[in-house]
């Protein structure tokens, strides 16, 4: 019989997995359980913008990805972002992303998220963006589009 912890890994990593837009940014699901979710993206240059920093979009899809699994594992289920707030705190000059969240609060069909993201250089991580948002519950399973 697989425990709670493994069945809440296996569904969100099957869900990260389905997500065309995370593999085309090459985004990982490092971890995901009741205490919150880590994204790792490596950055490359088709991620900046004109002045060398990660873009502010980047940042963003972290953070709603982050908040959402994080949303998701409080609310035992099928969620999705019903709004999001971004502090971008300094540019993001480094060699790696690192978005962590958690639930800060979660009831029966919403909970509110936080995710900071960090860039990583040389081994050291430092703030770039501070995020919260909330996810709700999905009434039915989303269905897939048949759309490219």
């Amino acid at each position: 019989m697989i425990d709670e912890a493994t069945a809440l890994w296996d569904r969100g990593l099957k869900a990260f997995d389905g997500q065309a837009f995370s593999a085309f940014l090459g985004a990982r699901l490092i971890s995901l359980a009741a205490e919150g979710a880590e994204i790792r993206l490596s950055v490359r240059p088709e991620l900046l913008q004109q002045d060398g920093f990660v873009h502010g979009g980047v940042l963003a899809y972290l953070a709603d990805n982050a908040l959402t699994f994080a949303g998701g594992a409080a609310l035992g289920g099928a969620v999705v972002t019903v709004e999001i707030k971004v502090n971008y705190v300094r540019p993001a000059v480094g060699l790696e992303l690192v978005a962590r969240a958690h639930a800060v609060s979660g009831g029966r069909t919403t909970a509110v998220a936080r995710c900071d993201i960090h860039i990583v250089d040389e081994g050291a991580e430092r703030l770039c963006a501070v995020a919260q948002g909330t996810v709700a519950r999905m009434r039915e399973p989303a269905v897939p589009s048949d759309r490219p």
